[in-house]
C-alpha cells in the first residue's frame, strides 16, 4: 500500500518523480542470469539513460547482480558511466565515423561497433599511436537493414579488419528484427545467416572473439541464439517484449511514476475542462489537478483515455493533458488533500498500472513509453 511514510526528503519538494525499484532490478538481473548457461555473458543495455530509469544506478545494480558488461548508443553515454566509476566493458552500439570520436572512445576505453571497411580504416589510422591495439566489435547485417556489413560480405570484412595492425576484434554480432514475433520465421532466417558466417569464419583463426545476436526477446524465447553473450534491455526493467514470453522468467516492473495533487476544485455540470474543452462535465464534479504533463513524458494522446491510482482506486483522467499538468475525476473519493500522491505507473494498494497498458492504448511499444520520461522528473531509488 502506497503511503506518505514511503516518502523521503528527496520526494517532499517534488511535484512529480520516478521511483526506481532497485530490488526489482536486482531480482530481474538474477533471474535472467539464471536463465542463461553459466558460460554465456549478460550485456545489460543501458542506452537512453537505461530506458529512462537512470543509467548509473541501473549499471551499478545490474553489474552487482550478474551482468558482465554494458551497452550504450552514444559516446557521451559511455563517458558518463566511466565518470561514475564504472570499469566494466562498454560497447557503443551506434555508428562512429569521425577521428575525434575515435579519440574519445580510445581515451575512455569504449568498444566501437564497426560496419564498414571505411570505418575500420579511420579507427586503425588513429590507433597507430596507441600502445595496445584498439578493441572493436564488428556488426553483421543479417536482415535488420540498419547498421552492419551485409552477411554475404562478412567474411571479407572480417579478413580486412584482421589485417589492420592496430585493431583487435573482440566481438562479432548481429541484431534480430522480429524476435518478439510469435512467428519465428524471420528470426530463424537471420539466425541461419549468422551461423553460416560463423561456420565460414572458423577457418580464419578468430581466437576468443565472442559472438552474439540475442536481444531480450531472443534471450527469453530462443535459447539456441544465446551463443557467447546476450544483449538484454527491456526485460531487465521488468517488461516482457511480447505476451507469449511471459511464461519464461519472473520479472518485476522497475519504474513507478508518481505525482502530487496540486489543487482540488468543484465544477458545475456543463463546464469544460482544459484546452479545447475535449471533456464537458455531465454533472457536478470534483476535479483534482495533478502536477505532471506531456513535458514530463505523459503522452498527450492519452487525454481522456488514461487511468491513474489514487488511494488504491482507479480514477479517470479528463480533458486534454497539458504541458505540466493533467486533471482527474475524484468525485467519488473522500478526504483528498492537496499534496496527496497519484500513481500513473506502478502499484498502489492491490492494483497496478503497467506501461503495457499505455503502449496498447497508444498503439506503440513499451520502449517508447519508458524512454519518453524527461529528465526533469528525478529518478529516486527505492527498495
Amino acid at each position: 500500500m502506497l503511503s506518505q511514510e514511503r516518502l523521503t526528503s528527496s520526494h517532499e519538494c517534488e511535484r512529480a518523480w520516478i521511483e526506481i525499484d532497485v530490488a526489482a532490478l536486482a531480482a530481474n538481473t538474477q533471474q535472467l542470469r539464471q536463465w542463461l548457461d553459466p558460460n554465456t555473458g549478460l550485456l545489460a543495455v543501458v542506452k537512453a539513460d537505461a530506458y529512462g530509469h537512470g543509467a548509473v544506478i541501473v549499471a551499478q545494480t545490474v553489474l552487482a547482480n550478474g551482468a558482465t558488461e554494458l551497452g550504450v548508443a552514444t559516446i557521451p553515454e559511455g563517458i558518463a558511466l566511466r565518470q561514475a566509476g564504472i570499469s566494466a566493458p562498454i560497447l557503443v552500439l551506434g555508428s562512429v565515423n569521425l577521428p575525434v570520436q575515435v579519440q574519445m572512445m580510445a581515451q575512455w576505453q569504449l568498444q566501437p561497433t564497426l560496419s564498414t571497411p571505411k570505418q575500420a580504416l579511420i579507427f586503425s589510422d588513429y590507433a597507430d599511436h596507441l600502445q595496445e591495439p584498439l578493441d572493436v566489435q564488428l556488426m553483421i547485417d543479417t536482415g535488420m537493414g540498419r547498421l552492419g556489413c551485409s552477411w554475404q560480405d562478412a567474411v571479407g570484412f572480417v579478413q580486412f579488419v584482421q589485417r589492420l595492425p592496430h585493431l583487435r576484434i573482440q566481438g562479432l554480432y548481429s541484431h534480430f528484427a522480429s524476435a518478439d514475433d510469435p512467428d519465428p520465421t524471420l528470426m530463424l532466417q537471420q539466425q541461419a545467416a549468422f551461423e553460416q558466417v560463423l561456420r565460414e569464419l572458423k577457418t580464419l583463426g578468430l581466437g576468443n572473439v565472442r559472438c552474439h545476436i540475442a536481444n531480450s526477446a531472443a534471450t527469453l524465447g530462443n535459447p539456441a541464439s544465446h551463443y557467447d553473450l546476450v544483449r538484454v534491455g527491456l526485460s531487465l526493467y521488468g517488461v516482457y517484449p511480447a505476451a507469449h514470453l511471459r511464461q519464461t522468467v519472473s520479472l518485476r516492473p522497475v519504474m513507478q511514476v508518481r505525482a502530487r495533487i496540486t489543487l482540488i476544485k468543484e465544477i458545475p455540470a456543463g463546464a469544460g475542462i482544459s484546452y479545447g474543452h475535449q471533456f464537458i462535465a455531465p454533472k457536478p464534479m470534483k476535479i483534482a489537478v495533478v502536477g505532471i504533463g506531456y513535458a514530463d513524458g505523459v503522452p498527450r494522446l492519452l487525454s481522456n483515455r488514461l487511468e491513474v491510482l489514487v488511494q488504491g482506486r482507479r480514477v479517470r483522467q479528463v480533458g486534454a493533458i497539458t504541458m505540466d499538468q493533467l486533471m482527474i475525476d475524484v468525485s467519488d473519493l473522500e478526504g483528498l488533500q492537496e499534496g496527496d500522491i497519484v500513481t500513473l505507473l506502478g502499484d498502489d494498494g492491490n492494483d497496478c498500472l503497467t506501461v503495457d497498458t499505455w503502449a496498447q492504448t497508444l498503439g506503440t511499444i513499451p520502449w517508447e513509453i519508458l524512454c519518453g520520461f524527461k529528465n526533469r522528473l528525478p529518478r529516486i531509488p527505492v527498495d
